[in-house]
């Protein structure tokens, strides 16, 4: 029998507390009347009788005396069916696109849990982004979660658009790659792009995307990353497809969080974020991954801003904690005019070793890696000498790594928006400029593959250009 609770002891914020509540659970979904208008809320704390209900729509107009709830009985769900991928969804799974309802083959809870470690398959392979400065350097491997760290201003959006319209995963198994595209508290103008993105390049119709515009509610914010999650998992875990999942802008995700928090009257943790962000962000970040009794994948790429490019804000700090690396977009690269701005020596992938080299990309691909990181780290140093005592001073050595860490933003790093690189072209890069310093400075690369593969640029005649 279903029970119809009329008025609300209070509204606050987007949250409303009903009084007298019987045999109600958490995350059960509401629907509240109120004038002939029906509005969706979910249940997120429960004392006594009393029920803390957020409402997706907002609690504008609400009334304390005439506002009719009801219990559903059942959590928030969305549909889901392979005729998803080519849509545009709302935050909590609605269509928003103009083509009409989903038919569902199921309904599924978008609250879900976290993959069982022990039920974990260990990540192989690599995805292709095209760009070299994560496929060579920080290189994504399927099942891993892998963290863009950004700052306002910085072009995240259209390395996002750029990741999604390249990525692709090697062989047969790219027939069944799909991505899963969340976008959270973004601006009309940014959804838009996002949209005539995809659709221009002719991706589209692999991928599926959420809006959660600015302007929507916080409580859908909230939602957004764990319906996109639970539609991945179904195009994996269901019909064994290797799901990218893109989640922007998770900083917007943790204010959504920590204003509903604050709405709650919960005690505020580091900056008035709640206590519990770790565990809520985790409860997001390890839904990536691969199982042991099938196929398909999720793999993860959560992109998120750093307030005042602080990296040791609550948002990042949790977030490198959970995951297994992250890229680190740098503003002084950016305001240079380099794109994308990769900062390479706080940029890594945890899971990089275990799915590069010989079977995976090329054999020389770790040490490539490895030498270059280096070398740059090197040219950090030399930069930091040459500020003090002027170029002129510097050794021939020094002064090829000056020439070195150059080449290396300008040829290796930068690259156009419309630029794809395979994985045999960003190695071969990377050796066109290692052969810019002497071969005795390669200390991280073996004596066979620098047989195979280095080339001096200088006794080739001609230097870098000649060598391309």
């Amino acid at each position: 029998m279903s029970v119809e609770y009329i008025g609300l002891k209070e509204i606050s914020g987007p949250l409303v507390i009903l009084e007298g509540v019987k045999d109600a659970s958490s995350e059960e979904m509401v629907e509240i009347q109120v004038e002939g208008e029906k509005r969706l809320g979910r249940i997120i704390e429960i004392r006594g009788g009393l029920c803390v209900v957020q409402v997706f729509e907002g609690t504008d107009g609400l009334s304390l005396t005439n506002t009719r709830t009801r219990l559903t009985g059942r959590p928030l769900e969305i549909p889901l069916s392979l005729e998803i991928l080519g849509r545009t969804l709302n935050g909590i799974g609605q269509p928003i696109d103009g083509f009409g309802g989903i038919f569902p083959e199921r309904r599924r809870d978008v609250n879900g849990h976290a993959i069982n470690p022990v039920a974990r398959r260990y990540p192989r392979n690599y995805i292709q982004t095209g760009i070299s400065s994560i496929d060579g350097l920080t290189t994504l491997i399927r099942g891993q979660k892998l963290p863009i760290f950004s700052g306002s201003g910085i072009p995240h959006n259209q390395l996002a658009v750029q990741i999604v319209r390249q990525a692709k995963i090697s062989g047969e198994e790219n027939q069944n790659f799909a991505v899963v595209f969340a976008a959270m508290g973004v601006k009309h103008d940014v959804a838009e792009f996002f949209k005539t993105s995809f659709r221009r390049s002719g991706v589209l119709d692999r991928v599926l995307m959420f809006l959660n515009l600015a302007n929507d509610p916080v409580v859908e914010r909230i939602v957004t990353p764990r319906a996109a999650l639970t539609a991945a998992e179904y195009l994996a875990f269901e019909h064994h497809m290797h799901v990218l999942v893109i989640l922007t802008d998770m900083t917007s995700y943790a204010e959504a969080l920590r204003e509903i928090s604050s709405s709650k009257g919960e005690i505020p943790s580091r900056k008035g974020y709640p206590g519990y962000l770790y565990s809520d962000l985790a409860s997001i970040y390890e839904r990536a991954g691969m199982l042991d009794d099938r196929e398909g994948s999720i793999t993860q790429i959560p992109i998120l801003t750093m307030p005042n490019d602080d990296i040791t804000h609550p948002v990042p700090d949790l977030t490198g904690y959970i995951t297994e690396g992250q890229v680190v977009l740098e503003r002084t690269l950016s305001q240079k005019g380099i794109y994308p701005p990769v900062s390479v020596l706080p940029s890594l992938s945890r899971l990089m070793k275990d799915g590069i080299g010989e079977g995976y990309t090329r054999e020389d691909h770790p040490q490539v890696a490895n030498q270059l990181f280096s070398s740059y780290a090197r040219v950090q140093e030399v930069r930091a000498l040459a500020s003090v005592i002027g170029e002129d001073e510097l050794s021939d050595l020094d002064k090829q790594y000056m020439e070195f860490g150059q080449s290396f933003e300008s040829e290796f790093l930068q690259q156009s928006i419309d630029e794809e690189r395979d994985i045999e072209h960003t190695l071969d890069l990377g050796w066109m400029l290692l052969g810019l310093l002497p071969r005795e400075e390669l200390d991280r690369v073996s004596d066979d593959i620098l047989n195979k593969y280095y080339h001096d640029n200088d006794s080739e005649g001609g230097g870098l250009q000649s060598w391309t």
